[in-house]
């Protein structure tokens, strides 16, 4: 468990104070630059710095944290800063931080003059196992997720299972999401080794088997034209979720509660237009109820949760597409959903009886 190979990168899981020093080196930067948010520059840049050797060719910028961090305001703020700074086309940006960071400076990197190397040193349990592998980089606008972006891979992923200490549960388990997610679109083994492991101490093994599912589908499917499409269940109910709650409530939904959210209302349509067996969907629901509870959905909000979806990006001609799953471990991809058919879905989810332990 040392390295995976990526579509043209590699991924380094162990001591990778010494790959990151050797990965710097033999690139020859003319400078690096540290994107940090107030969190990570407290709680992991001390541990990514102690062990570098060229602690004094770097400059830091720092964000607000938080996913209203990832907008273009944010973005210009970060291209100000690299000119500021006379970052050039041989500069290395190095995204320290979770799926906000990973995402935002990727898509800055990508298209500072047009194009300097970054690499990811993702600091979440999310941003392990999902937005630091695969190339995507993008930002929100118009409270809508992800909207505008690049396809463009780092030069390298470092993980560092230290970094998830420094998480509160809520994090942890945002992350979490995901891997249960690579379950049940990939590996129905991997699913119930899963939901058999103590979920509150992730080892490192999950952590990589989960990156490793992804990797592959992503080194299959770099552009998403099909297979990769399979990483978008319980997505595009999800982030319609994600984005009311961003929009209304106090303390917003993470990310990854938000897709448990979404994944079950995708699971009953899986049983309804794929063959998922109501034991299966039971199954699903069971667990990820258990482990998440439950999201007080209005009826009232629907239509307005149907045109965000409406407006994703993995629509085409205008018909909101589904990825659903035939079984546990195999999904299917473009599926036409229509808005009764999402809408019944979330009447579904509203309905589930749940109480808080």
């Amino acid at each position: 468990m040392n390295t995976l190979q990526s579509i043209d990168y590699p991924i380094y899981f162990n001591n990778i104070s010494a790959e990151l020093n050797r990965f710097i080196k033999q690139g020859n930067y003319s400078r690096f630059f540290v994107l940090t948010d107030e969190h990570t520059a407290k709680y992991c840049l001390p541990l990514l710095v102690e062990n570098l050797d060229d602690k004094d060719n770097y400059d830091l910028i720092e964000i607000n944290a938080g996913e209203e961090s990832k907008s273009i305001d944010f973005c210009v703020g970060i291209w100000k800063m690299l000119i500021d700074f006379g970052a050039d086309r041989n500069s290395l940006l190095i995204n320290l931080g979770g799926g906000v960071i990973t995402d935002l400076g990727g898509f800055a990197a990508s298209t500072y003059k047009r194009g300097i190397d970054f690499v990811h040193v993702p600091t979440t349990l999310l941003a392990q196992v999902d937005a630091s592998v695969g190339g995507k980089n993008g930002i929100d606008i118009f409270n809508l997720k992800n909207i505008i972006g690049t396809f463009t891979q780092p030069k390298a992923v470092f993980i560092e299972h230290r970094f998830l200490s420094t998480l509160p549960a809520r994090q942890v388990k945002s992350g979490l999401a995901e891997m249960l997610k690579h379950g049940l679109i990939a590996d129905a083994a991997y699913w119930r080794k899963l939901k058999q492991s103590d979920l509150e101490n992730l080892s490192p093994e999950l952590i990589y088997d989960s990156i490793a599912i992804k990797n592959d589908v992503v080194i299959a499917d770099p552009k998403e034209r099909g297979l990769r499409k399979i990483l978008n269940f319980g997505h595009t109910i999800g982030h319609a979720i994600e984005s009311y709650s961003l929009n209304n409530d106090e303390n917003p939904l993470t990310h990854g509660e938000a897709v448990v959210a979404g994944m079950i209302c995708e699971t009953y349509l899986s049983h309804q237009k794929c063959g998922l067996s109501l034991t299966a969907m039971q199954e699903i629901i069971d667990t990820l109820l258990g482990l998440y509870g439950k999201y007080p959905l209005d009826e009232s909000t629907f239509g307005q949760l149907n045109d965000t979806m409406r407006k994703d990006k993995k629509n085409q001609g205008g018909k909101i597409n589904c990825s659903l799953l035939s079984n546990i471990g195999q999904c299917e991809i473009d599926n036409v959903c229509t808005d009764e058919e999402l809408c019944d879905s979330l009447k579904y989810y509203a309905s589930l009886e749940f109480e808080k332990a």
